[in-house]
């Protein structure tokens, strides 16, 4: 009898043990929910739309898409489109390119069409004048002394109206970049492009022409138009470098006025302020071997904003950030110390 009680006691002990092992991890969850903090549900998905906005807000992707060029606007004119634009230059978006076609439109071109005039009428007249039938016994004169000084002294003038422009201009295009002119290396490699920006972490862009269907697709004109374009800021001064990594490349976008050498060993610099936004095309202006004619140059002027977002796009890093971050960080910390004494 003593024994059957016995084993009564122990099978209610380990009923009661199973029981409490399963009411267990119902108690613990339950305590787990009241710890945690409560979140309320979005009504209507609006805060999930809300965290999305602004996690395309602050991605600098969302920010910066190529630019679409502008028909006209940067690159060359075909014949079909316009015959007299064709065969003159391209609309200039720099201040020395304006200054250098206005002495071309109105100084130069006046001139030389004056003297081809005034040249062909002179023969044209010798021609009439003092032929055989008309003029059967020729003069004697050799020497003419106003004629001889008139002659002279006229193309000297001309010499000089045009030296003063010219000189002007050259001394222009040799001006020395800013301290604070924002840097682009171009590097011309056979056959492409490739651009580092030192000013904004010392990231590298390489640029290979894009396929005829790509261009095209893209609205761009064939043999000008890049995969990767070089991105600047327009309305700023530009220090813009050339060097060749292995023969003589020439870095030139005719809209722009510029064309600068790019030699290997050498590194030349030169001062560039696009004047607009915009999407301007170039080739490479130097035989640097059998592809010379498929290395062209895509420059891209974006606000200061844009290029900014681009920048940050590509992995670079804005001049000053660091210095700000740190200036913030040493602000934060002042109180600190100061409650600490």
């Amino acid at each position: 009898m003593g024994q059957m009680i016995g084993r009564i006691r122990l099978n209610l002990v380990a009923i009661l043990a199973a029981l409490g092992a399963l009411a267990l991890p119902g108690a613990l969850l339950a305590q787990v929910e009241m710890d945690a903090p409560a979140v309320e549900a979005p009504a209507g998905g609006e805060a999930a739309v809300e965290d999305d906005a602004a996690l395309e807000a602050a991605t600098p992707e969302s920010v910066y898409a190529p630019m679409a060029p502008t028909e006209g606007k940067g690159m060359p004119t075909a014949y079909q489109d316009d015959a007299l634009k064709s065969m003159t230059f391209q609309d200039q978006y720099t201040l020395d390119g304006a200054y250098a076609l206005g002495m071309h439109d109105y100084i130069l071109l006046p001139i030389i069409t004056v003297i081809s005039l005034l040249v062909l009428g002179l023969l044209l007249y010798v021609i009439a004048r003092f032929n055989r039938s008309s003029n059967p016994e020729p003069s004697k004169t050799t020497h003419n002394t106003l004629i001889e000084v008139i002659w002279t002294i006229v193309p000297v003038l001309i010499l000089v109206v045009i030296a003063v422009p010219s000189i002007t201009l050259l001394a222009r295009q040799y001006e020395t970049p800013p301290e604070d002119a924002i840097t682009v290396k171009a590097i011309g490699y056979q056959w492409y492009w490739g651009y580092e920006y030192p000013d904004h972490g010392g990231f590298e862009i390489v640029s290979n022409m894009k396929s005829k269907a790509e261009a095209l697709a893209d609205g761009e004109p064939y043999q000008l138009a890049v995969d990767n374009r070089m991105v600047v800021p327009a309305g700023v001064p530009l220090r813009l470098q050339t060097t060749g990594a292995d023969v003589i490349h020439s870095f030139a976008v005719p809209s722009l006025w510029f064309k600068q050498d790019a030699v290997p060993g050498r590194l030349n610099e030169k001062l560039l302020v696009i004047e607009e936004p915009g999407v301007y095309y170039g080739q490479c202006s130097e035989l640097c071997g059998t592809l010379h004619g498929f290395m062209p140059i895509t420059v891209e002027a974006l606000p200061m904003a844009e290029f900014e977002a681009w920048v940050l796009a590509q992995g670079g890093e804005l001049p000053g950030a660091a210095e700000a971050v740190g200036a913030e960080g040493g602000d934060a910390e002042a109180p600190a110390v100061a409650l600490a004494e």
